[in-house]
C-alpha cells in the first residue's frame, strides 16, 4: 500500500511521539500502588529515620503510601541487591547512603555493580562525621593528633563502627592524608564504639556526629574537628580537618536510587518532589536536628556525585588494603 508523502510524514512523526507520550503518561500514572523503599540497615537508625521522612513526604505528595523496608545485611549490599533485581518501574527504591560507593572496592565479589544497575535519583541529606577523643587522650586539636600520633606510630587505637563504614574510611583516609599509623578496631555499630572510646579502651573514633553530639556537649568526649569541607552549624566553633589538612573532606550521605532502566519520568518526577521536599523549612530543620543538611541535586547532578564519591572511597579502600570478602 503506498501512501501519500504527507499522509506518511504525519504518520512517521505520530510514531515517533509515541515513546514521549508512553513515557509522559507513565509518569503522570505514577504511582499505581504502594512504593517499597529498601533501607539497607535496622530500624531506628540515622538511615531509617530520614527514610522515614522522606517516604512521609513522598505518600502526601503522590497519593500512594511509600513504605519503609528494612533490609541490613552484607553492608547494605543485601538490600542493594534486592533493588537491582526489582521490576524498573519505580515501585522499589534504594535508599542511597555513602557505603553503596565504599562498597564497590571493599566488595570484590558483588552479584551488582552499583554504579551501572542503580539509576539515581536525587540527594537527600549530608552530615559531617567528627573526630572525639577521649578526654583523657593528651591532644586537644588535630595538630597535635598528628604529632602524638606520629611520636607513637602505631600505638593509637582507632575505633569504627564497622570494617568499610564511613567512620573507617574517613579515619583511613586521614591516616593516608596526615601520614600517621593508628590500630583500626572496628566494632559492631556505633553504639559500643562509643561506649570503649567513653570508657578509654580505644582513644580516637570518626564519628557521626548525630551519635556523638550530646557526649561532646556534656564534656564525657573531646571534639577535635568535623570532617566536612565547611564547618557544621550545630558546632560552629569547631574546625574543619581540612584547615589543618588541606584537601581532606568526608562524609555520610544519603540520597535515592531506582533500579536501572526505571523511566526517566518517573525519575525525574521523584526527584522533583524531593528537591520540593528538601525546599520545606520543616523539613530543612528536621534535618538539622539530625546533625544534616539538605543536600538539593537533580538526578544527573546525584549521579556526577556518587560516581566521584566511589573513585574517592576506592583509592581509600586500596590504601588501607581492607577487603570484606
Amino acid at each position: 500500500m503506498n501512501l501519500p508523502r504527507r499522509q506518511f510524514l504525519h504518520l512517521a512523526v505520530g510514531a515517533a511521539a509515541l515513546p514521549a507520550v508512553s513515557r509522559i503518561a507513565k509518569a503522570q500514572a505514577y504511582p499505581v500502588r504502594p512504593v517499597r523503599v529498601i533501607v539497607g540497615f535496622p530500624a531506628g537508625g540515622a538511615a531509617d529515620v530520614v527514610a522515614r521522612l522522606m517516604a512521609q513526604w513522598l505518600s502526601e505528595r503522590l497519593g500512594y503510601p511509600f513504605i519503609v523496608e528494612n533490609r541490613p545485611g552484607a553492608g547494605t549490599n543485601t538490600g542493594t541487591e534486592a533493588v537491582v533485581r526489582a521490576a524498573p518501574d519505580g515501585h522499589t527504591l534504594l535508599y542511597v547512603t555513602s557505603p553503596n560507593a565504599i562498597n564497590a572496592t571493599l566488595y570484590g565479589k558483588l552479584n551488582f555493580n552499583f554504579i551501572r544497575d542503580i539509576a539515581p535519583i536525587a540527594g537527600i541529606i549530608q552530615a559531617p562525621l567528627v573526630i572525639v577523643v577521649n578526654p583523657s587522650f593528651p591532644a586537644k586539636t588535630v595538630p597535635e593528633l598528628i604529632a602524638y600520633a606520629k611520636a607513637n606510630q602505631g600505638k593509637i587505637n582507632m575505633a569504627s563502627s564497622g570494617l568499610g563504614s564511613p567512620a573507617h574510611v574517613s579515619g583511613e583516609m586521614f591516616k593516608m592524608m596526615a601520614g600517621v599509623k593508628m590500630v583500626h578496631v572496628p566494632y559492631r555499630g556505633g553504639a559500643p564504639a562509643l561506649t570503649d572510646l567513653l570508657g578509654g579502651q580505644v582513644q580516637v573514633y570518626f564519628s557521626v556526629l548525630p551519635d556523638s553530639i550530646e557526649y561532646i556537649r556534656a564534656g564525657k568526649l573531646r571534639a577535635l574537628a568535623v570532617t566536612t569541607a565547611a564547618r557544621s552549624e550545630t558546632l560552629p566553633d569547631l574546625p574543619t580537618v581540612g584547615e589543618f589538612v588541606p584537601g581532606y573532606e568526608a562524609s555520610s550521605w544519603h540520597g535515592l536510587g531506582a533500579p536501572r532502566s526505571t523511566p526517566a519520568a518517573i525519575i525525574k518526577k521523584l526527584s522533583d518532589e524531593i528537591n520540593a521536599a528538601l525546599a520545606d523549612p520543616k523539613m530543612k530543620q528536621r534535618l538539622g536536628d539530625l546533625g544534616g543538611v539538605p543536600m538539593p541535586m537533580t538526578s544527573d547532578e546525584f549521579a556526577g556525585f556518587v560516581a566521584a564519591e566511589t573513585d574517592k572511597w576506592a583509592k581509600v579502600v586500596r590504601f588501607s588494603g581492607a577487603r570484606a570478602d
